[in-house]
């Protein structure tokens, strides 16, 4: 059986955009140990068991103001 999370671990990861609070998918590949883009491949084949709010993606300005915030560098992937 797998270890649980660190609460704080999963907190530091988790931000505020429109209003919600969200992971980014990276973090959460990160959490369950598999690329971000296997996890986005999961979720999209079964989009019908997660709630319509489940996932979206981020505007061009949403990701510079992220970044900014955070102090993030341009040359992480993104998408």
């Amino acid at each position: 059986m797998k270890e649980f999370f660190p609460v704080e671990r999963i907190i530091n990861k988790i931000y505020s955009v429109r209003k919600k609070k969200v992971m980014m998918d990276r973090d959460l590949a990160e959490l369950y140990e598999v690329e971000t883009a296997q996890l986005k491949r999961a979720v999209r084949r079964k989009l019908d068991r997660f709630p319509e709010d489940f996932m979206f993606e981020l505007t061009k300005q949403e990701l510079e103001d992220w970044r900014c915030q955070f102090g993030t560098s341009n040359s992480d992937k993104w998408v």
